[in-house]
Order: C-alpha cells, then sequence, then structure tokens
C-alpha cells in the first residue's frame, strides 16, 4: 500500500466506527499560547477535550500535519542521524470525547493493526503505564496479547502530555520488533531501548487530566482518546522498510536531490545525512510556507529560516553551491497533490518564497565576513580577546554564520567564544518565538459559556440595533453579578448588531442603554468561540445578566468599514488579475479611515503597475456591481473557486462573499450592498513588510477624496515655489536634480584630489629598513574600517613594502599593518601589529597581510609608530 492508501484507509476505517473525519488544521495554532506550530493531531481539539468547546460530534479522526521544530517537541537536530525522526510529519489520529475510553480504543486500535493493515501479531509488543493495571488487564483479555509482550513503563516513556501545561494523562504504545539485526546488539536491548528494533507505532493517550502552570493535574470534564501514530513510520513497516526515508513518501524527494548533486544514498554516512536533511526539510519547508509562515528572524519564520539555512548548510557539504532548495520542495508537492492538493496549486509561490529565501543567505556570507571583521578590529582596538555572545548572536541570526565558521575566523587571533553569552541571547529568541501568538488569558471568563455550547447570535450583517438578554457582566476580568456608574466592565448578550473584531476588520463602536442604563462601548472583540464581547463605561445607571438591551452600533463608522472591507475583497482580486495567482492575502486591516493589505509578491511595484491596479479596482466600483453574499458548505464553496485564507479557521459551514465571478471568498465580515457604494478607492503607499510579503495602504470615500485633494493642494503649493505650472513640475525638478548632480560629482573630485595629494605628501615619509620600505603614520580616521581603507590606497601606491598607520579617537587608538605579497615570507602583519599595539597598551592580531589593533594610551602613539622601524629592523 502507498502512504496515500494507508492514510485514506484510516480515515475510512474510523468513519465506519461512527468517527467524524475532521480536515487537518493549518501548522499554525489558531489560539494556543504554548505552541510554535500543531505538533499532534489532538492541538486542534484542546479546547474540546478541556470542555471549553463543544462540538457536533464525540467521535473524530484526522491525518493531521505536524512540526516538531521548537518548544518542548523539538527534533530539529536528530534529523537526519537516525531513521525515524522528522520535523514535518503527518499523524493519524482518533478522538473520542467523553465517548468510549481505554476498553474500545485498545479494540479499535488492534483491530485496524492486525486485520485492516494486516501486520502480523507475532511480531507487536504493547507498552502501558507501570501503574495502569486497568490498561494491562485490556490488552490481555480483550486482544489476546499474551503477558510476557505486554511491558510496563514509566512516566518518561508512558506518560503524555501536549506541552508543559494541558491535556495529559497515562498511555499505551503498540510497538513491532523489527529484528535482532536493528538493534543495538547489546544483551539488554528490550522494549524501551533507545535503538530502533523496537519500533514505536502507534500511541493511545488516556487523557484523564489537566496539567496546570504549577504541575498540579485535574481531572478533565469527560475522561478521552487521543491517540497518534505517524504515517511515515507506517508506511516503513508496511512497505518493508527499516528507515522511513526509503518510503514513498521520500524517495521521489530524494531521487531529486541525487540528480541535482550527483551523489547517492547510501555512498558514506556523511553523504546519507545531508541526503536526509535535505529530503526531511524540504517537507517541513513546503507545508510551512503553504500555510502562510515566512522566513524571518522571530517566532515562527524565525524557525523556518534556520530549517531552510540548515538544510542549504548540507546542501554545500553535497556541492550545491546555487540555489536547489525550492527545485527539491517541488517535488513535495507532486509527492503530496492527493492529499493536499493545496500545495500544489501554491507551488509556484513555495518554490518563490524558499528560492528567494537560498538567494539571500548566499548573499549574506561575503556581506557578513565584512561586517565581522569590523566588529572584530573595534574589539582588537579595546584589547577584547573574548567574542562577546550578542555578536556571536548576530552573526548567526541575521547572517546565518554557523558558530564554527566564527571560530575559524577568529582562531589565528587567538580569540575565544562567549558561548554562555550566545546561549542567552538564543534563549532570549526562544521567548520571542513564542511572543507572537496573540490569545486569550488561560482564566479567560467566557469559557464558562463556550463550554456550555453557548455562541453569540451575530445579526449585525442587516440590523443595526436589537434587544436582547445580558448572560454574562464582567469587571476586572471576572465574573461579577452587576455593575454600576462609572465601571469599565464587559457584558455578552445572546444577540448582538455589534461585529466582533476578526479577520482583520475592526470591531463595532456604540452604545447599550435600557431605561435606566447607557454604556458607552469602546471596543468589540470575538473569542475563539464565537461569543462576542462588547467593552466599554457605564455612563449611567446599573447593569447585571437576565436585564434585558437595546443594542445600538454606530451605523456611520460602520459605513466607512464596509467601504474598505468589499474594496480589500477587490483589490486582492485585482492583484491576482495583474500580477498572477502567486498572489494570497497573507494579512490585513480593514478600519473606518483605511484599509491596509498584505499580500505575497516578490520584488516592488512600479508606479505604473500601482496606476492600473488602482484604475481597475476604480472600474469594478463604478460598474456598481451588486454583492452576492450566501452561506454554503465548506467543501460547496471550495469547489466552486472561492478563495480560502492561510490564517482562517473554517467550519463546516461558510459565508461566501462575490462580486460576480470575479472576486469569491470565504468571509465573515460586513460589506456593502453594492460596489458603487465604496466612491472613489486610492492607494496611497506600497512597500516592503517582510520577503516575499508587499503591503499595499489605501483608502475610500470620503477620506480618498480628502487625500487627492491634498495632493492637489500640495502640487500647487510646490509649483509656486519653483515659479512653475503643475504640469512643469517634472522638468523643471529634473533639470534642478541634474545640477546638483553635477555639483556634487564636483566637490567629489575635489575631495578624492585632496585626499591623493595628502596620500602623496605621507609617501614622502616613507624609510627604507634593511631595504624594505617602511612608513609608519598618524593619519586621522574614526574607524578600523576607513584607517583600512587609507592603509590598502597607500600600499597599492608604494607597491612594495609595509605600511603602518596609527589613529586617535577620543581615548581610543586603531592601529593597521599591511604587507605586500613580495614579503610575506619574511615578515607578518599579525606579529607587527601585536608589537606596536603594546606600546599603546592594547593587543590584536590578524592576517599576514593585513591585520589590525587597538590600545588605550592615545599618548603613546608617537612612541609606538616610531618602534615600527626597529621592529621591521629586527632590533625589538
Amino acid at each position: 500500500m502507498t502512504a496515500d492508501d494507508l492514510r485514506n484507509k484510516f480515515l475510512a476505517y474510523f468513519e465506519g466506527k461512527g468517527h467524524t473525519a475532521v480536515k487537518s488544521s493549518s501548522l499554525v495554532p489558531n489560539d494556543d499560547p504554548t505552541l510554535l506550530f500543531t505538533n499532534a493531531g489532538m492541538v486542534q481539539f484542546k479546547r474540546t477535550l478541556l470542555g471549553e468547546d463543544k462540538r457536533p460530534y464525540v467521535r473524530a479522526a484526522s491525518s493531521q500535519k505536524c512540526v516538531r521544530a521548537g518548544g518542548k517537541h523539538n527534533d530539529l537536530e536528530n534529523v537526519g542521524y537516525t531513521r525515524r525522526h522528522h520535523t514535518f510529519f503527518e499523524m493519524l489520529g482518533n478522538f473520542s470525547f467523553g465517548d468510549y475510553f481505554k476498553e474500545q480504543a485498545i479494540e479499535l486500535a488492534w483491530d485496524l493493526m492486525t486485520k485492516g493493515y494486516g501486520i502480523p501479531e507475532e511480531g507487536l509488543w504493547v507498552t502501558v503505564y507501570k501503574e495502569d493495571d486497568e490498561a494491562h488487564r485490556l490488552w490481555s483479555e480483550k486482544t489476546g496479547v499474551s503477558e510476557d509482550r505486554i511491558v510496563r513503563l514509566g512516566e518518561k516513556d508512558n506518560f503524555w502530555s501536549m506541552g508543559d501545561t494541558g491535556p495529559c494523562g497515562p498511555c499505551s504504545e503498540i510497538l513491532i520488533d523489527q529484528g535482532e539485526e536493528i538493534g543495538c546488539g547489546r544483551p539488554e536491548c528490550r522494549v524501551g531501548c533507545d535503538c530502533d528494533r523496537y519500533l514505536e507505532i502507534w500511541n493511545l493517550v488516556f487523557m484523564e487530566f489537566n496539567r496546570d502552570e504549577s504541575g498540579s493535574m485535574t481531572p478533565l470534564p469527560k475522561p478521552s482518546i487521543d491517540t497518534g501514530m505517524g504515517l511515515e513510520r507506517l508506511a516503513a513497516v508496511i512497505q518493508g522498510h527499516t528507515s522511513n526515508y526509503e518510503t514513498d513518501l521520500f524517495m521521489p524527494i530524494i531521487k531529486e536531490i541525487e540528480t541535482l548533486s550527483d551523489h547517492r544514498l547510501l555512498e558514506s554516512p556523511e553523504i546519507d545525512v545531508s541526503i536526509k536533511v535535505i529530503a526531511d526539510h524540504s517537507r517541513a519547508a513546503a507545508f510551512l510556507v503553504g500555510d502562510g509562515v515566512l522566513p524571518s528572524n522571530e517566532g515562527r519564520g524565525y524557525v523556518l529560516r534556520r530549517i531552510l539555512r540548515r538544510a542549504i548548510r548540507y546542501g554545500r557539504a553535497l556541492g550545491l553551491t546555487r540555489p536547489f532548495l525550492h527545485k527539491t520542495a517541488g517535488k513535495v508537492s507532486e509527492v503530496m497533490k492527493a492529499a493536499y492538493p493545496e500545495l500544489l496549486e501554491a507551488d509556484a509561490y513555495i518554490k518563490n518564497i524558499i528560492k528567494g529565501e537560498e538567494e539571500r543567505f548566499l548573499g549574506t556570507l561575503d556581506t557578513g565576513l565584512r561586517v565581522l571583521e569590523d566588529a572584530l578590529g573595534e574589539l582588537r582596538a579595546e584589547d577584547v580577546s573574548e567574542v562577546p555572545g550578542h555578536l556571536i548572536f548576530k552573526m548567526y541570526d541575521t547572517y546565518g554564520f554557523p558558530v564554527d565558521l566564527i571560530r575559524d575566523i577568529v582562531r589565528d587571533d587567538g580569540m575565544s567564544l562567549d558561548m554562555e553569552g550566545f546561549g542567552e541571547a538564543m534563549d532570549k529568541q526562544r521567548l520571542r518565538s513564542r511572543a507572537d501568538t496573540v490569545v486569550f488569558p488561560k482564566d479567560w471568563p467566557y469559557t464558562k459559556l463556550s463550554s456550555e455550547g453557548v455562541k453569540t447570535d451575530f445579526v449585525g450583517h442587516n440590523i443595526t440595533t436589537i434587544d436582547s438578554e445580558v448572560l454574562m457582566v464582567v469587571r476586572d476580568g471576572k465574573e461579577v453579578e452587576g455593575a454600576n456608574k462609572g465601571d469599565t466592565v464587559e457584558l455578552v448578550t445572546a444577540k448582538t448588531p455589534f461585529y466582533g473584531e476578526a479577520g482583520g476588520q475592526v470591531g463595532d463602536l456604540g452604545r447599550i442603554t435600557s431605561k435606566d442604563f447607557e454604556m458607552e462601548v469602546s471596543a468589540t472583540v470575538k473569542d475563539p468561540n464565537d461569543i462576542i464581547v462588547h467593552k466599554g463605561k457605564v455612563l449611567q445607571g446599573s447593569i447585571s445578566p437576565e436585564q434585558t438591551v437595546t443594542l445600538t452600533f454606530d451605523h456611520g463608522r460602520r459605513l466607512a468599514i464596509e467601504r474598505n472591507h468589499t474594496a480589500t475583497h477587490i483589490l486582492h482580486a485585482v492583484l491576482r488579475q495583474v500580477l498572477g495567482d502567486h498572489v494570497k492575502q497573507s494579512g490585513s486591516l480593514v478600519a473606518p479611515d483605511r484599509l491596509r493589505f498584505d499580500f505575497t509578491h516578490f520584488s516592488a511595484l512600479e508606479e505604473k503597475t500601482l496606476q492600473e491596479i488602482e484604475t481597475l479596482v476604480n472600474d469594478r466600483i463604478q460598474q456598481n456591481i451588486s454583492l452576492k453574499i450566501e452561506e454554503m458548505d465548506a467543501e460547496e464553496a471550495f469547489k466552486s473557486g472561492a478563495t480560502a485564507l492561510f490564517e482562517e479557521k473554517y467550519g463546516d459551514r461558510v459565508r461566501l462573499v462575490a462580486v460576480e465571478e470575479f472576486s469569491k471568498e470565504l468571509c465573515g465580515g460586513t460589506h456593502t450592498e453594492r460596489t458603487g457604494d465604496i466612491g472613489l478607492f486610492k492607494i496611497v503607499s506600497e512597500g516592503s513588510v517582510a520577503a516575499g510579503v508587499r503591503r499595499i495602504e489605501a483608502l475610500t470615500g470620503k477620506a480618498a477624496c480628502l487625500h487627492v485633494q491634498e495632493t492637489s493642494l500640495t502640487l500647487h503649493t510646490l509649483a509656486q515655489m519653483l515659479k512653475a505650472k503643475p504640469n512643469e513640475l517634472t522638468d523643471r525638478l529634473q533639470k534642478t536634480l541634474v545640477q546638483l548632480k553635477s555639483l556634487e560629482k564636483e566637490l567629489v573630485a575635489a575631495k578624492d584630489k585632496k585626499a591623493v595629494q595628502g596620500s602623496d605628501e605621507l609617501l614622502s615619509e616613507v624609510k627604507k629598513i634593511n631595504g624594505v620600505s617602511v612608513l609608519a603614520q598618524e593619519v586621522s580616521a574614526d574607524t578600523p574600517a576607513a584607517l583600512r581603507d587609507l592603509a590598502d590606497h597607500l600600499k597599492a601606491k608604494m607597491k612594495s613594502g609595509i605600511v603602518v598607520l596609527g589613529s586617535k579617537t577620543g581615548d581610543k587608538v586603531f592601529l593597521t599593518v599591511v604587507v605586500t605579497k613580495d614579503y610575506l615570507g619574511q615578515y607578518h602583519a599579525g606579529e607587527i601589529v601585536k608589537q606596536v599595539a603594546a606600546v599603546v597598551g592594547g593587543g590584536g592580531g590578524g592576517r599576514p597581510d593585513m591585520a589590525q589593533a587597538g590600545g588605550s594610551k592615545p599618548e603613546k602613539l608617537s612612541e609606538a609608530l616610531a618602534a615600527v622601524y626597529d621592529i621591521v629592523a629586527g632590533n625589538r
């Protein structure tokens, strides 16, 4: 069976046992602060397991995309060195939310393994938690597994938790004995050994507890089942392989790597590691970019960048010095197209993002070396012998320099590395990596409502005001029985016309009133379980649950928001029309005063292109098209060609907003009735916000009109200043700029002439020492880099000899020594600079042809430079 067959068989089996097949969620967790990435099948069900969310089913099955490259579950450094560790993998799982428990979970798993997949029983072993007598008994009674094949293990192996906090419980694993030849060979090798002989295939977690930050465990409302089986491991077993990399999930990617590199798997242990790292990381990169993650220096993007650059570095070991990873990632899209057709649809986009990161990394190598050399020069000038951790981290983080490369560069200088400081900087980065996940607090008071299945009935698409019952009053983060005048509170009502901030659209403002009560709503938000919260201040009277209130939002403000939201949809469609199908929304802001739209594209837009985009948007507006908005099944909407967004989570029913056939998007936001209601659309800026992501900011309606008027006023003011007509401004400015550039050239030429004259004057100070031309002079230079440039200039003028230059900056001394090629056998710049630096109370070193140093005694500079001649003569 192929991996696709195995995945389909798993889902079909559990559907036949009353489970709902649930689509894999994004690799970016929707609302979990403890995770960078989805790392297990149960992540999307966490709130359900905690009793905070009610679903229309109590049994589920899924094949979940997972990444383990950060946090508690981090397999990154193991990848390539084992047969089974991966950064990206698929987890097959079945779940019970308070329905069946241990007995049926065990029976179902054993039935599918032995009968469904046909794995011989005699090769299977089972582990249980050491204190779980019930599970031990059930395996023996319900499946017939012999006692000697049921092994009790401790908490490390058989007590599972998703993270430091959250649902957890004892677990039971099904393992397969792959044979002695796969094992470690030790006499004590048995189930629980770290070698690959006894391979864990399926983990059945009996979710009974929730662990809090203090480590305390409390029983879950209803015991539940969470199981996980790696598709890659299952495929290896079924397809008769001992390594996941030999399965049909990896071999097409590996064949591509072999073609590109002219190396083969099993050629050597070193080559094997490189090929496996690239194959694995290609999968992770393709899926992460496909789920909207982009390379950056923080958060999830930082982890993606590490994965990409690790693969690129291993590519060097295969002789791959040009961009290649985008090609292997493209092969991933082909391999996975049956289960994840969206990956193939985004193939061009994924390849471009990865190729751009490859080119950036290759381009930073030379730049990074220059930056590092300048920084080391400053350290030598200050007589620092240890490279600080923050500099190592900067080179690693910004330029992708491995630590061992930095160590090699400074070895000749005898400098050490501050690895402790580097570790601290890395720890801070890991904390920052978690900080970009915006979530609701753990003690969010509205959990009580969502656990009862309560969701706010939003009626604001067609209604501006409504009467409704107050369900909850919250003050200072806690549920209260009531609130009075002057209190800052949060209200939840059964129904509301107020839109809660979501999907990039800001929340509504307005008033909530009753006979003797008035509240000004200053913000409206929607929590992950669709409860809309009204935040504001009580202006008069009091409020308590079960009272009936009238909710009225600011209609004028809402209309402005709707103009911008509908314009955003039109803009998205126009961008895809003009720039190509690789354009995808990666963020947005829809406010009353403006709109901001982030989209995937790889270069800046020319002014002419922006004008074309703006014109096409306004054309659609002027056609005054009626919007068609309808609710439908998600699958039906996707089949109709609707655009779904990376970061959004969709249920079984979705809301489709269509502007004829031109634009179709799944959207829960509010919109104009017709495109003509937008009025005017005006782009005010376009720029980059991240690698491969551009941002357009625009105005609509009255705000757009005011902007055009202000721009026109500015144009006329400039025309008056330059004594020209507005339509003559371009020519007039162009002539002025040409004149300015000519004057600048004259100024540069004058400076160059002065510098040449100055260097000629310095050359008159050259002395012959044992037949060698030596120049040792004090000059004016503010930085080690400027001093080095001047030394190189003088060396070129001299053609043969030694140049030693020194400069003073405050209480510091900078020194540079250069030696021409014909004297490298006799003199070493690093040795000369060490002796000279010692006179000024400093130290340093460098290469035979160029070295830099510094000191802290500027008053000794003349003495130090005078000593150069004795050093060259061999008298010191």
